[in-house]
């Protein structure tokens, strides 16, 4: 197949049907789209042309910086077709969490600038984040960037209405799928292709997957921060369901093992979540016919490696990690002291605990309470990894963004003979919402 540029070659990427020997299912036929086999990488190829496309002449005329919110494929796709064009890009973070994608934006050229938010992802109406006032400039810019603005701009569920929708019909035959199961970051690809779907068969049934509360996903937002996506509509979804990180994982596994398939850990929440959701659908229908049902693959495995390290280093023949996050179970979550904004301060006032806040280094400078440290999740693992990082009758309250990581962490704390460990319910959104005392470096 002959192309004249290597944009020609974004879509009409395989629907491959996956063995009923691997999944289990007796009256349905399971599908991956693999959206990795985009020429970028991923799905997000898709979203990032048409976002970008319409503008670059534009652009390159007036020398504009191609930018977006992005530390992920998105932010990797606009790279290659910024370069391309002779643009600059720019991919403006808070926190890049994956140390092979920031790697391979820098050898792409790309700029990174790593800047304050108060939480992990952008939240509009949190007004005086800077992460958000950030974003608000960008939109509001008169001529100096291309803002391709993935959270906002229908062009990104455009992109998968007018391609990937249409392609799963055309390959199942001309008809849509009885399922649909997307996990959801941005939300284009899952409200795009869903519209294009229930456009020919309004009987199709589509499944949103997001993180587990207080577990990190890549590509995957949990279902907090999900509704502060601006392409986000519930009424697209006719359920959403929640995959750990070990859920995907050992999706993950089965895809590369068994099927063959180099998916990433969201395609393999994508499988693991469809395979759950579907188990409890499979029966037989009127007639002896079978239904189908179609899931993502976003992306590639090899841009994770470190993620599979930390998470499951058995898996790449290495001794498991002792206190990790990912051991800790439903009793011991369930067991954690958890207190909220106003018994926090009178413990603060009386009790004097250290307070260890577990954001990222520029969120933590941005706006943070008074007197707190700031020791970076990731690092706050590894010296739990040695042992307790303060004696065992040192009061301690940890704090992180909404309440979730914190609580993973007391829980491992409390788990290694901490005495007096607690969580602040709803993190430092809650503090800040609450109206308490603030600090800014």
């Amino acid at each position: 197949m002959r192309y004249d540029r290597i944009t020609d070659a974004i879509g009409d990427t395989p629907l491959v049907r996956i063995d009923p020997e691997v999944h289990g299912l007796r009256h349905i036929d399971l599908y991956a789209k693999l959206e990795m086999l985009n020429p970028f990488g991923s799905v997000k190829d898709r979203a990032a042309w048409r976002m970008a496309r319409p503008h670059l002449e534009e652009a390159r005329r007036e020398g504009r910086t191609v930018v977006e919110l992005s530390s992920g494929n998105t932010a990797k796709a606009l790279a290659v077709i910024a370069g391309m064009h002779g643009l600059p890009f720019r991919s403006v973070t808070n926190r890049m969490k994956v140390p092979e994608i920031k790697d391979l934006l820098l050898l792409l050229g790309a700029e990174i600038e790593e800047l304050p938010g108060q939480a992990e992802c952008l939240d509009p109406t949190a007004t005086e984040d800077p992460l958000t006032r950030i974003h608000r400039m960008l939109t509001e810019d008169d001529g100096e960037y291309l803002h391709t603005d993935q959270y906002y701009n229908p062009a990104n569920a455009e992109a998968h209405a007018a391609g990937t929708g249409p392609e799963i019909i055309k390959d199942l035959g001309g008809v849509a799928p009885d399922f649909f199961v997307a996990c959801v970051g941005t939300a284009g690809s899952s409200t795009g292709a869903a519209r294009a779907l229930r456009a020919h068969d309004p009987a199709v049934s589509v499944l949103g997957l997001v993180a587990q509360k207080g577990d990190f996903v890549p590509g995957i937002r949990n279902i907090d921060e999900v509704h502060e996506v601006g392409l986000f509509d519930p009424d697209t979804y006719d359920a959403l369901e929640a995959v750990s990180a070990d859920e995907a994982i050992d999706g993950m596994l089965t895809l590369v093992r068994r099927c063959g398939i180099l998916g990433g850990p969201t395609g393999g929440a994508a499988y693991h979540g469809a395979v759950r959701y579907l188990r409890e659908r499979d029966t037989g229908q009127a007639g002896g016919g079978r239904r189908t049902a179609v899931f993502v693959v976003c992306d590639r495995v090899e841009s994770y490696m470190s993620y599979v390290r930390r998470r499951r280093p058995e898996l790449l023949r290495r001794p498991p990690r002792p206190n990790s996050p990912a051991s800790v179970t439903p009793r011991e979550l369930a067991e954690v002291h958890v207190i909220g904004v106003e018994e926090a301060r009178a413990w603060i006032a009386t009790e004097r605990p250290v307070v260890v806040d577990l954001r990222g280094a520029f969120a933590f400078a941005a706006l943070h309470i008074e007197g707190s440290v700031n020791i970076v999740d990731e690092l706050f693992e590894e010296l739990l990894h040695g042992g307790l990082p303060f004696g065992r009758s040192q009061p301690v309250l940890l704090v992180c963004p909404v309440g979730e990581q914190s609580v993973t962490y007391a829980a491992l704390l409390a788990r290694m003979g901490h005495r007096d460990v607690r969580s602040l319910a709803g993190g430092v959104i809650a503090w800040r919402d609450a109206g308490a005392p603030m600090v800014r470096d």
